[in-house]
């Protein structure tokens, strides 16, 4: 067995674990962390399938970015645990007919004749080709607007992150920015004019008796 094999199946093994854990995790905080490990070893899939600007901005966009920003959330929002978790068995057999639906379609794409590698035209690609500029030429001609949509829906994200960290809890102190902005340095330091000390003289030696 070659090493790409061995180390292909290793990546999905591990990938598909992560996965798993994902959506079964306990805590929140581990169900992100166990979303970063399967994007590793995705990234390391389109390593193997010499996608490498795929890898790397899988790596620097989504684990190095997106996904510190879901932990920054997850963190932030103090998710109560247990009320989330109530309901869960009653849409159990809803979730699982959904997920049941998407093995199906995936395993119609991936197993059917019409979408099977051996049916991809094949690619000769010139010495000089690159990968990196096709990608960009292809996302910023023809899906120009998909791109654009996807970052104002990100954007959207952001902004949806941060207020809801901005809501109000019990015993916490916050400044309202416009206020500070207002404020004038007179408003804050004030120059008091004292007058100056007077200067007591030492007190003199108290007298020793006579022959101590």
């Amino acid at each position: 067995m070659e090493l790409k094999t061995v180390l292909f199946y290793l990546f999905a093994a591990v990938m598909t674990f992560a996965a798993l854990r994902v959506i079964t995790a306990r805590n929140p905080v581990h169900a992100v962390l166990f979303l970063v490990l399967a994007f590793f070893n995705a990234a390391g899939l389109w390593m193997l399938l010499q996608a490498e600007f795929l890898s790397i901005m899988l790596i620097m966009v989504y684990v190095g970015a997106v996904m510190v920003l879901f932990l920054f959330v997850v963190m932030m929002l103090d998710i109560n645990i247990e009320r989330v978790r109530q309901g869960f068995w009653n849409n159990l057999p809803l979730g699982a007919l959904v997920g049941l639906l998407m093995v199906g379609e995936m395993a119609v794409v991936l197993t059917g004749r019409y979408f099977g590698l051996e049916n991809l035209p094949a690619h000769a690609a010139p010495a000089n080709y690159s990968n990196t500029k096709e990608l960009a030429r292809v996302m910023f001609t023809d899906y120009v607007f998909p791109f654009e949509l996807a970052s104002v829906i990100l954007l959207v994200a952001i902004i949806a992150a941060v207020m809801l960290t901005l809501r109000q809890r019990k015993d916490t102190k916050s400044m309202n920015p416009s206020d500070q902005v207002l404020i004038k340095s007179r408003d804050r330091v004030r120059i008091v004019k004292m007058a100056p000390e007077i200067e007591l003289p030492a007190a003199a030696p108290a007298s020793t008796k006579e022959g101590e």
